[in-house]
């Protein structure tokens, strides 16, 4: 039976989107099966990289929702969430926010440069509290968040950090799959 006092669970991936073995897609599967109510933020085609574009498909999902929602965001989609709760008007019980990128520090070769980001609306990173609790998943060997600016930006947000040890960027290249703590920190939240 489907609780209809519990919130709605929106997922929302990062730029790569949510992949069959991901960890996002495994927690969805996870919630649905307990007849718990998810939606996946899907992606857009066009201005993919385009700030405005996704927060304005994250307002999308999220209005077409009645009740409180807990959002699960991961990489980038943690500043989607970030940019989106500067403007929202909804009710959010919580946010699990898992291995933010520091768009702040130059990334490493293969991903955006500094004058891309800005271009595209991704930086300055937000650092204004959170109106709603939040969690922040650091690893202390992500290739695009470094542990202390991780550390510092949580702080800024308001959010309660979570030290994952030497997890990379929390992604099925780093072993995760199956995330069982990504399910301890929703039910938390």
């Amino acid at each position: 039976m489907t609780s209809t006092n519990l919130p709605t669970v929106v997922i929302i991936p990062g730029l790569r989107d949510h992949m069959p073995d991901h960890w996002q897609t495994l927690l969805a599967e996870r919630l649905q099966q307990q007849e718990r109510a998810v939606h996946i933020v899907p992606q857009i085609d066009q201005d993919k990289m385009l700030r405005s574009a996704r927060v304005a498909n994250l307002e999308r999902v999220v209005s077409e929702i009645d009740g409180p929602i807990v959002l699960v965001a991961h990489s980038v989609g943690c500043l989607i969430t970030l940019h989106w709760a500067r403007q929202a008007t909804r009710r959010v019980q919580g946010a699990l926010l898992a291995a933010p990128p520091d768009f702040d520090t130059p990334l490493p070769a293969g991903y955006s440069d500094p004058q891309t980001l800005a271009k595209n609306g991704w930086t300055p990173v937000p650092r204004q509290r959170l109106p709603f609790p939040s969690i922040v998943v650091a690893s202390r060997n992500d290739p695009i968040g470094g542990f202390e600016q991780v550390r510092d930006l949580a702080v800024a947000w308001g959010s309660r950090l979570v030290d994952a040890g030497e997890v990379g960027h929390l992604s099925p290249a780093d072993g995760y799959g199956d995330w069982p703590r990504a399910w301890d920190l929703v039910q938390e939240l």
